[in-house]
């Protein structure tokens, strides 16, 4: 299977692209989603984590408190190391699974993180959706109703913007509108289903 790797920093537009994408016929695996999935109740994840942080990471419902989890892995870096060492090999497993079973021409993995974690090993070609800074705070404040300080913090903790073009194999420019990204995927889209025309050849 040919895997795509779809990243971009917040308010880039990534879930736009997506959502298009599968419109095409693109089967999708989200890291975002099977990271929730993997700390579900009943999930070997989730008990591990309760038996190092205690039954107070849970909510009255018995699902894995966030919010809680958040705080206590921003406050001890040796916490947040120890959650990471846990769930992205469980993660990783899980998204290499979902691909596995992907019916499609191709398939691709949407990752936030496909930079800054082992997950764009995975893929045979990122394509970054990219937008200047300016132009993420204005959508990401207006969507999230975040200040703008908040969101710079978000967009400071992530991997500089030039990094990634620079590791981007394909990256499309997300600053107009709807139509023109999506006009933008059809061209990728026909790209990618020539590379997969090669690889099959």
């Amino acid at each position: 299977m040919f895997i795509v790797g779809l990243t971009g920093g917040i308010g880039s537009g990534k879930s736009s692209a997506s959502e298009y994408f599968e419109s095409l016929g693109v089967p999708i695996v989200d890291a975002d989603i099977v990271a929730r999935e993997v700390v579900e109740p009943g999930q070997p994840a989730l008990n591990s984590i309760v038996e190092h942080f205690g039954q107070d990471i849970l909510t009255a419902d018995h699902k894995l408190d966030r919010a809680k989890l958040r705080q206590k892995i921003f406050e001890q870096a040796s916490e947040k190391k120890w959650l990471e060492e846990l769930l992205h090999p469980i993660i990783r497993q899980e998204i290499r699974r979902q691909l596995a079973a992907s019916q499609g021409p191709y398939a691709i993995l949407v990752s936030p993180l496909l930079f800054e974690t082992d997950q764009h090993t995975l893929v045979n070609r990122s394509l970054l959706i990219d937008v200047p800074v300016e132009v993420q705070l204005a959508r990401a404040t207006n969507r999230d109703q975040n200040s703008r300080e908040q969101i710079q913090k978000i967009i400071d903790s992530q991997l500089p913007r030039d990094v990634k073009l620079a590791r981007a194999d394909d990256v499309i420019l997300n600053d107009k509108s709807l139509a023109a990204l999506q006009d933008e995927i059809k061209k990728q889209h026909v790209r990618y289903l020539e590379c997969v025309n090669e690889q099959n050849t």
